[in-house]
């Protein structure tokens, strides 16, 4: 029956449950240009492994805006201390970020040499220009 309908086979579960638990009785032979009839869709809970790569997804394209407020926050103190900036980030950033999070982006922009480590104090960085 999916390839008939030209859909896979968890979505067409999803759909035939949605139109068995409809309030409505649709008719055999329906068909109105005018007329339409909206059947809502069960909404299914996400498996934890959907949920962390829908997580992950999301993280990614979010990156960009944790590596703009690094900069920011780096740019206007030149010289900050790891734990400070992570403070500095949880305050700036309007959405839930982790420290390993930011450590990765850290180190990113340490790489792409936007950051610099201290070379008497590793835990201290410093924006080059």
């Amino acid at each position: 029956m999916p390839q008939a309908v030209g859909m896979d086979d968890k979505e067409l579960r999803v759909t035939l449950q949605s139109l068995a638990c409809a309030k409505i009785k649709i008719l055999n032979k329906f068909e109105s240009k005018q007329l339409r009839i909206k059947v809502n869709s069960i909404q299914l809970k996400e498996t934890q492994e959907e949920n962390d790569k829908t997580t992950e997804s999301v993280f990614q394209d979010r990156q960009y805006q944790v590596d703009a407020a690094i900069v920011r926050v780096m740019k206007a103190r030149k010289s900050l201390s790891h734990t400070l900036l992570i403070s500095e980030l949880f305050k700036i950033l309007k959405f839930p970020v982790t420290p390993p999070d930011l450590k990765k982006r850290i180190e990113s922009l340490i790489e792409r040499e936007y950051l610099e480590r201290d070379r008497d104090s590793p835990s201290v960085y410093k924006y080059l220009a």
